[in-house]
């Protein structure tokens, strides 16, 4: 009788926190199908009916696509994609030569690289979009994925990995004459699928979800990425909350699709490279 008691109020308290975050997203799901007028009709005070799509109005999803918004993911998708494909290999062979490598001064170099991660993007947009204006790459494609390649957290996590990995490994490779980036690709790439997955999204939503480094990099409407796009919805004397709450949604139900077959790698190798660490 105490154990189903107990059993009962903890699954009571996970239900209760659980709603905590669900409900106010399940409200912004349920405003994006109302009428502008009608989104905060109910809240003030807050009653059930406005947890209910009623009226039902989906014209804001049409409205969205209408203005541009399909172009914005598009923008999205491929910065994110390439930013992934080129990240995946110069943070890899950048944790490599941390984990495998010896050479002077690798430690305070590997130290440094993390510290980037915890460097502020305020700290140095200006300096970064000096560089880039010069190399002539605002407002392209260059411009919004090539700054944003060497990751320090995820440079950290393939040297973590990679450091599991038995060292003989790679000398007996040595001793058979195999060069280090052959050893790379044919010895630890193979092993290391829980961490490509976990870096690959890591770049992926940090593509995904910027917003500074877009706004600042691109100027015309048709670089615009998503979370800039967001932004557009927010007039200067009035905020479309109907198709700002629908925007929102389909930017969070992607990468949420993504993340869903692929957390247990994610979580497996986060968890693992922590405790390690």
């Amino acid at each position: 009788m105490i154990h189903r008691l107990s059993t009962f109020l903890r699954h009571g308290g996970y239900l209760l926190v659980g709603s905590i975050f669900v409900l106010p997203l399940w409200w912004a799901f349920s405003s994006s199908l109302k009428p502008l007028a009608q989104i905060f009709h109910d809240t003030s005070p807050f009653n059930a009916h406005a947890l209910l799509p009623f009226p039902l109005d989906p014209r804001a999803y049409l409205e969205i696509f209408r203005k541009g918004f399909g172009h914005a993911l598009w923008n999205s998708f491929l910065v994110s994609f390439l930013s992934v494909t080129a990240g995946l290999v110069v943070n890899g062979c950048a944790g490599f030569a941390f984990a495998v490598l010896s050479f002077p001064g690798k430690n305070v170099l590997f130290a440094l690289t993390v510290l980037t991660f915890l460097a502020p993007a305020e700290a140095i947009a200006v300096p970064l979009y000096t560089v880039v204006r010069n190399l002539g790459w605002l407002d392209t494609y260059a411009g919004l994925v090539v700054p944003g390649l060497a990751n320090g957290i995820t440079i950290f996590l393939f040297r973590q990995f990679f450091a599991q990995i038995p060292r003989e490994l790679a000398e007996a490779a040595r001793l058979d004459g195999a060069g280090w980036m052959t050893i790379l690709w044919r010895i630890y790439v193979p092993l290391c699928k829980p961490a490509i997955i976990s870096a690959g999204l890591l770049i992926f939503f940090f593509q995904w979800e910027a917003f500074l480094w877009p706004l600042i990099a691109t100027r015309s409407e048709r670089m615009r990425v998503v979370q800039v796009a967001l932004a557009g919805f927010e007039q200067q004397h009035q905020t479309l909350w109907n198709e700002l709450f629908a925007a929102s949604v389909i930017s969070s139900v992607i990468p949420l699709l993504i993340l869903l077959p692929l957390q247990r790698y994610y979580l497996h190798l986060v968890v693992d490279s922590s405790i390690k660490g």
